[in-house]
């Protein structure tokens, strides 16, 4: 076999057999198959996709690539999570916790930052100390004693994930429904979990820009998981503008926690309560009212938040510490009336260009800086209003704060009438 012919086949979009997505898979692991050959491949897969035959099939090869937990000591039952990743979006942050207060056995494996999406890893990394690598024993160890762990994925686990995930990253191969949903499943089957409940982010800020694409999605990680004998749900979630006010590491695990002490945004809530209730209702065999009454009580009592402390303590992190910078930057409305749409996508680029996010695989990203919106879609704006406030590096050149002034009033479209009807739940799949 040869990586060149394996390309050609895919530019020609022809079907790729399991040979030779084992082979592809094994070559690149091992460094026989380089980083620009592999970007070909993918971006030959972005632009003539793959049947659902050769995605299942590369979810085996990502799946067998490494090591697969079993966690059938800890409980008969383990739930897991996963987002296909959005602006904003710090559900785990709240939702993992909240799950596991209820009784039910969490083990979360999280990413990092993909494009300009954030990942819950480099917001975990932002609470001082907090230890996102653990091994396999310490973890299984945690969710016995504390009923849930949340871990970067282990360089055993999946490993052809985590390398080709960094790839995609940063050469223009994320918006891809095969790679997206091999990329996910693999690892989700892969920690063990056998009931998974999916967050499918659609809109302007999320990987599928569309409902049709997002439909796709949905259906095609149910089916992989069928043939695995996983349960799946996925949640579809609107993402036309950002998910909360904050938007970077350090103010993500800030707004968590203040919606953690119910002080939160109430689109982030509803959406947490929504992934919950599927997962409460699917982990204890209970309806979903049960279900949402016992979530909604445990959000509303402190029990989630006392479970988020204890995952922190346990991992060794310090709750009171998390890094925010102290130069921030307040931007202005240059018109009056109501905001029409929020460009998410455009301020999650901006969010990467303060350093909050990853340009290049080797970057290494700043936990303090970000963006906290003042204004959400559907509200009342002034003329010199605050928009929003920018959490800024000290060393962002006076080059990169003109382009970033000059840019922001235009990813708002603020308009005289107000006919907000957004819809935050799409659609719940199963």
């Amino acid at each position: 076999m040869d990586i060149l012919n394996i390309i050609t086949k895919k530019k020609n979009s022809e079907e790729l057999s399991l040979e030779e997505l084992k082979y592809v898979v094994e070559n690149f692991l091992n460094g026989n198959i380089k980083d620009y050959q592999m970007s070909s491949l993918l971006m030959a897969i972005v632009l003539n996709g793959m049947t659902d035959e050769e995605t299942v099939n590369l979810t085996k090869v990502m799946i067998e690539s490494g090591d697969v937990l079993d966690l059938s000591d800890i409980d008969k039952v383990i739930v897991d999570k996963h987002s296909t990743g959005g602006v904003g979006d710090k559900t785990t942050l709240i939702l993992i916790p909240l799950v596991a207060s209820t009784g039910i056995k969490i083990a979360k494996m999280s990413g990092r930052g993909l494009g300009h999406t954030g990942g819950t890893i480099d917001k975990l990394e932002s609470i001082e100390g907090f230890q996102v690598k653990l091994e396999e024993d310490e973890f299984k160890k945690q969710i016995k004693e504390i009923g849930l762990s949340v871990i970067s994925q282990t360089s055993n686990l999946v490993p052809a994930d985590k390398k080709i995930y960094a790839l995609r990253d940063v050469t223009g191969t994320t918006e891809s429904i095969p790679l997206i949903a091999s990329s996910i499943m693999s690892k989700k089957i892969a920690s063990g979990a056998n009931i998974i409940v999916i967050d499918v982010k659609v809109g302007n800020g999320a990987l599928m820009k569309n409902e049709t694409d997002a439909r796709k999605l949905a259906d095609l990680m149910i089916k992989i998981g069928a043939s695995y004998d996983r349960k799946v749900v996925c949640v579809l979630s609107d993402m036309t503008e950002p998910l909360g006010y904050a938007i970077g590491n350090g103010l993500e695990v800030l707004e968590s926690i203040n919606l953690l002490k119910n002080n939160g945004p109430e689109d982030l809530k509803e959406l947490v309560i929504t992934l919950a209730t599927q997962m409460v209702s699917l982990g204890k065999n209970i309806d979903i009212e049960d279900a949402k009454n016992e979530v909604t009580t445990n959000l509303e009592n402190g029990k989630a938040y006392d479970k988020f402390k204890q995952l922190v303590e346990y991992q060794h992190g310090n709750i009171d510490k998390i890094k925010i910078s102290d130069n921030i930057l307040s931007i202005k409305s240059s018109k009056t009336g109501f905001i029409k749409s929020i460009d998410a996508f455009s301020l999650g680029e901006l969010a990467k260009l303060l350093k909050a996010g990853r340009t290049n695989k080797d970057d290494i990203i700043d936990h303090s800086v970000g963006i906290v919106l003042s204004k959400k879609v559907g509200d009342y704006v002034l003329e010199d209003e605050e928009l929003l406030k920018l959490y800024v590096d000290n060393i962002v050149d006076d080059d990169d704060k003109k382009v970033i002034l000059g840019k922001i009033n235009q990813y708002f479209e603020i308009s005289d009438s107000s006919d907000y009807n957004k819809k935050l739940i799409i659609d719940i799949i199963s």
